[in-house]
């Protein structure tokens, strides 16, 4: 039994491989791409401590600083918002209208009323305008589209 928990307690390479398989398990129960980072650090970790011997508070130290660079580097180039899509406005339906011209479907009246596009109809806000008036699109303030004279 003693040998097992040496190796189970000691600071060997194979311990931080565990680490990383733990880390991808979690990974996967709880998605969300938060403990991937810190599996590929105790990853390299692992074979940093295949090459060279070091000493459990070094390990440790190192692992906090490859885990804090991985993180940094994955918020800087993997973000949501710095990827670059061909349709940007894709879940944002709104924005797919700006510019169109659309038909009054309901008279813009005190700045509100509703425009039709398709078969849908839209809240818009905008200047006063007769039902069936051309308007065009110019702005989204939400779900409601802004209109202008079209």
């Amino acid at each position: 039994m003693k040998p097992v928990m040496d190796f189970l307690l000691g600071p060997g390479a194979w311990n931080w491989f565990i680490v990383a398989a733990v880390m991808g398990l979690l990974e996967t129960i709880i998605p969300g791409v938060h403990f991937m980072w810190f599996g590929m650090a105790a990853v390299a970790m692992g074979g940093i401590v295949l090459a060279l011997p070091l000493s459990l508070p070094v390990q440790l130290v190192v692992f906090a600083v490859l885990s804090i660079g991985l993180i940094l580097f994955a918020r800087r180039y993997w973000a949501p918002q710095s990827m670059a899509t061909d349709a940007p406005d894709l879940n944002d339906r709104g924005q797919q209208y700006v510019g169109r011209i659309v038909t009054v479907a309901e008279a813009i009246h005190r700045g509100r009323g509703k425009v039709q596009i398709g078969d849908s109809v839209w809240t818009a806000e905008g200047p006063d305008m007769p039902e069936g008036a051309r308007a065009k699109v110019t702005g989204v303030n939400g779900t409601v589209l802004v209109v202008g004279a079209g």
